[in-house]
């Protein structure tokens, strides 16, 4: 019995291990024979209006209330009548610029954008149309992935919509609440600001972007079975994409602000 359980610990190590190596292949394999620019234009203005304006809104409608929780949960743990008001607007651009917009936002698209990518993907995997594209000498991988690989690099404009939606919400909890007076949520917004935790958060949303369009994609590439499959294969690649995105964000934490 033990043997067995060895053997099978063996054969997923294994099998891990080239899902690692075949997706570094996907990577490279975008990047060669590309597809005329004419068309490829037309692919990437779709993709960006697809993954990047059509999550605007859900962004902006998490974004500001996830901003309004912070500060009202950082206000009702002040208890100290010695603390300033001003640390509940310092709580909540902290928060927001450095967790809440790049990485819990980053999780959200997961869901919505990745999911969307895989089934698609997926979908045409199932219908035979990727085989199609082959046989008509279209570099499928490129064709299908790269523009959403360019449209996602657009994604640290949607962070920065998240992080001033955020800092808006928190004020606006803080104003509505009678938990900090305006001057004093501003103050602590400017309070010891450090123009790198912006830059920090940027870097991730970029990692993360990059993570988004092409992990989902390579599930949805790879998908092998009927159409049964095309919702399994989104459920899979949410709890990879958000496992990796997780993983990345402390890698990352750990070297930048380390």
């Amino acid at each position: 019995m033990n043997v067995k359980c060895h053997q099978k610990r063996i054969f997923d190590f294994m099998r891990y291990i080239e899902e690692i190596g075949r997706y570094g292949l996907m990577l490279l394999e975008i990047f060669r024979k590309p597809t005329k620019w004419s068309v490829m234009r037309k692919l990437i203005l779709k993709e960006i209006d697809e993954l990047i304006f059509n999550s605007l809104g859900i962004i902006i409608f998490i974004s500001f209330f996830i901003g309004g929780v912070v500060t009202i949960q950082t206000a009702l743990n002040l208890t100290s009548p010695f603390l300033p008001k001003s640390l509940i607007g310092f709580a909540t651009r902290q928060s927001v610029i450095l967790e809440f917009a790049p990485t819990f936002t980053s999780i959200i698209m997961v869901g919505k954008v990745g999911s969307y990518i895989t089934s698609s993907i997926g979908s045409m995997r199932v219908t035979e149309q990727i085989d199609a594209l082959e046989v008509m000498g279209v570099n499928s991988v490129n064709y299908l992935i790269f523009p959403k690989l360019i449209a996602m690099l657009f994604y640290p404009f949607a962070i920065a919509i998240a992080m001033y939606t955020g800092i808006f919400g928190g004020w606006m909890a803080a104003m509505f609440g009678n938990y900090a007076p305006t001057a004093d949520f501003i103050a602590g917004i400017q309070e010891d600001f450090v123009g790198f935790h912006v830059t920090y958060a940027f870097i991730k949303s970029l990692v993360f972007a990059v993570i988004i369009a092409t992990l989902p994609a390579y599930h949805g590439y790879y998908l092998k079975g009927g159409a049964l499959e095309v919702g399994k294969a989104a459920t899979v690649s949410f709890i990879w994409t958000s496992v990796v995105i997780i993983i990345v964000n402390y890698v990352l934490t750990q070297l930048l602000l380390g």
